[in-house]
């Protein structure tokens, strides 16, 4: 019987998942400055029933930045997987 082969994507992997990870983590900065201005803009307006859109637009940016940040450890959980 013979076994599958590990892969070993080797440094650039480790390189390219850093700099997703740079880039995740400014995206998620970003959206949350942006969430926060929008909400201060529609408070200062006063846009009436906007408490809920804000809320869910929250939500979705610290949902992302969750997944974001999860997946690099995930994925060295899982370690070298068979194929």
């Amino acid at each position: 019987m013979l076994l599958a082969n590990t892969f070993n994507p080797g440094a650039d992997a480790d390189f390219v998942l850093g700099v997703l990870a740079w880039c995740a983590t400014a995206a998620a900065v970003g959206g949350l400055i942006v969430t926060g201005t929008l909400m201060a803009l529609q408070l200062r307006h006063g846009v009436p029933g906007e408490s809920s859109e804000h809320m869910r637009s929250l939500f979705f940016v610290l949902l992302a930045c969750i997944v974001a940040s999860t997946a690099g450890p995930i994925v060295q959980f899982l370690g070298p997987l068979g194929l």
